[in-house]
């Protein structure tokens, strides 16, 4: 089994962060701690329990790479030249998400989770909540999984706008999946992540009606 950090349910459900700045870019990560995290992930609920997912895992360097350019180009035209208020939270989460955009390649490993549908503009509402309530939950247990294990990552899905482009350069057929985002995994540089701030959860609770 893998290092644990021995954490509470309470304790990982709050403290698991999108991590960009403090992925650790020098520290392998192990075949067999990634393949626990999604053992762990298929305990998660799906629908009519079918896991209709599937995992690509990218540790070569080149596709790696090849994945960052296009990362980074989207991000480049998404967040243009966008300035904020030196030391607000929406510059450090700026600044977070340009560290990640420069050095998405050297994080050891992608991981593109794949729903086993073709999800586009004309998908019925119904039939699109159906299947992402299936995938995401997979996910967030994924994210959780790595947490307990000394790892991060962060959802991102700029890399969408090119979906069919990665999804020919990694043989990923596109007709038939679905790529739900791509996750940058790394052990973390340290592991003292803590709550978010946020509101109270009564400001976005409504009792019975709209009102």
């Amino acid at each position: 089994m893998s290092d644990r950090l021995g954490l509470s349910a309470d304790e990982v459900l709050t403290t698991t962060r999108s991590v960009r700045k403090r992925l650790d870019l020098t520290r392998p990560v192990p075949r067999d701690v990634l393949t626990e995290c999604i053992e762990i992930a298929h305990q998660s609920p799906t629908g009519s329990n079918s896991q209709r997912w599937r995992w690509m895992i990218i540790e070569d360097a080149d596709k790696r790479q090849a994945l960052a350019d296009i990362y980074k180009r989207n991000f480049d035209a998404y967040a243009g030249d966008n300035q904020f208020e030196a030391g607000s939270q929406q510059d450090r989460v700026h600044q977070s998400a340009v560290h990640l955009a420069e050095h998405l390649a050297e994080v050891p490993v992608h991981v593109i989770p794949l729903l086993a549908d073709r999800m586009d503009e004309g998908t019925p509402a119904s039939r699109q909540a159906s299947r992402w309530g299936g995938i995401l939950p997979a996910v967030w247990s994924f994210m959780l999984a790595l947490r307990e294990r000394k790892l991060g990552s962060a959802w991102t899905t700029l890399h969408l706008q090119n979906e069919r482009e990665v999804a020919d350069m990694l043989g990923i057929p596109f007709d038939d999946y679905t790529q739900a985002g791509l996750f940058p995994v790394a052990y973390t540089i340290g592991t003292d992540f803590k709550l978010a701030k946020r509101p109270p959860a009564e400001d976005f609770i409504r009792w019975n009606e709209w009102s």
